[in-house]
């Protein structure tokens, strides 16, 4: 056992003072899990430092852009290379369009795209230029995906499965969520009489092909193809949100693992190579809409930095089959120790994986929506994290978050969380 980072402690108090909660993303505060933030002082590799030096293993990877690790050696040389050139223009340069030419070979569905800096900014600016597209107003989104902090995705389900969102978020108007529909995530049927009822008010639906947010919960067969197909026969855009699978799942995302084409794509995390940038893209037709081209106006002072731009370029360089291969091998390897596990001691518990995004359900499996997700036992998971930290094992500090292997893992790494955890569910 090991005490958890006392410095950490007083970083924390003084952070209270002066950032809300302490930390910049509320996730970050450990609050679901009823701990105290790990102050990270350094991060190498498969390995994050705290501030007392004492090391993790890192499963949470910058929450999924770091799929070769900590600090590695081709991407910090090629933000250092960019930053003597100097850290950001405000104009056109050559590496923008080199990086553009990579996510179009990656991506087939993406024809035309654009660089943003977040993938909040990503899912906003596709959702208005599907709304300036089809000249309809009303986007459909799925319970409990997240597609960023704009206020019209801050929506949960209302009622029924057709009622209009509800704010979900003291500061969003309703006027902003009135024209947000949200249904169960893998509910074909519904999404089928949505369609048949208000098709033609339909401008997009947007959904995470791979759901991260609500822990790893994966498409039931037909339910990506329905959206696809749905959307192409009533006009309306399909919007896959690949934030956070895209080239993590798979090089070109979930929508390659699975055959699909959707007809816009937002990126960000790991073709950000660590760096705060993301990309909106899809059909030339409908990117066509955006100004300078169109009347869909989005602009962004940071957009295509030079530095962030070098990082990701670099980081997709280094996805080969390789790299994909590892992380499938190492993702099985610790869904069948974390299974095994679980039943030696049985807990009632389930493990959900693609490729090498995992999710620990503190409930009986198989975990295929929101309502499935949230009977699991958090108090429970919040145990298991603490014991998992006094161990030296860094998971995502929420129930409902993924969690990310990287091509640093070792075999050994993967072998000594499991050896970890066998041993918190013991205790527990």
């Amino acid at each position: 056992m090991m005490d958890i980072d006392s410095k950490s402690a007083m970083l924390l108090a003084r952070a209270e003072r002066v950032i809300p909660g302490g930390v910049n993303s509320p996730v970050r505060a450990f609050r679901s899990v009823g701990g105290k933030p790990v102050f990270v002082a350094r991060g190498h590799g498969a390995y994050l430092y705290g501030e007392n030096g004492v090391r993790y293993t890192d499963y949470v990877g910058s929450w999924g852009p770091l799929i070769l690790g900590h600090a590695h050696p081709a991407i910090t040389s090629a933000i250092a290379e960019a930053a003597n050139r100097g850290t950001s223009f405000g104009a056109p340069t050559e590496l923008e369009v080199r990086y553009a030419e990579k996510i179009i070979d990656l991506y087939p569905s993406i024809e035309m795209m654009r660089a943003v800096s977040s993938g909040t900014e990503a899912c906003m600016a596709a959702l208005r230029v599907a709304r300036g597209f089809t000249e309809r107003e009303a986007i459909v989104k799925f319970e409990c995906c997240y597609h960023g902090h704009a206020d019209m995705l801050l929506v949960k389900a209302g009622s029924g499965a057709l009622t209009y969102g509800v704010p979900d978020s003291a500061g969003v108007p309703a006027a902003a969520a009135k024209n947000t529909i949200t249904l169960a995530y893998n509910d074909r049927a519904a999404l089928e009489a949505l369609f048949q009822a208000r098709g033609s008010e339909i401008a997009a639906v947007i959904v995470e092909p791979v759901v991260g947010n609500m822990g790893v919960v994966p498409p039931e067969p037909g339910f990506l193809e329905a959206i696809v197909r749905l959307c192409k026969n009533h006009g309306a855009v399909s919007i896959f949100d690949e934030v956070m699978t895209g080239c993590r799942v798979a090089r070109g995302g979930m929508q390659a693992r699975a055959g699909v084409r959707p007809d816009m794509t937002c990126l960000g995390k790991v073709v950000g190579g660590g760096m705060p940038l993301a990309v909106f893209g899809g059909r030339r037709a409908i990117m066509e809409k955006v100004a300078p081209l169109g009347p869909v106006y989005q602009a962004g002072t940071l957009s295509g930095n030079p530095v962030a731009v070098s990082a990701a370029l670099a980081q997709l360089d280094c996805l080969n089959d390789e790299v994909y291969g590892k992380l499938e091998a190492l993702g099985a390897r610790l869904e069948r120790g974390l299974t095994e596990a679980t039943k030696k001691s049985g807990v009632n518990a389930c493990v959900q994986r693609v490729g090498s995004m995992i999710t620990l359900f503190f409930t009986k499996g198989p975990v295929r929506s929101f309502g499935d997700a949230v009977r699991s036992d958090t108090a429970r998971f919040g145990q298991w994290h603490q014991g998992m930290l006094e161990r030296g094992q860094y998971w995502p500090p929420s129930q409902f978050e993924a969690a990310f292997l990287s091509a640093a893992h070792t075999e050994a790494d993967v072998d000594a969380t499991i050896a970890a955890a066998a041993e918190v569910f013991a205790a527990l």
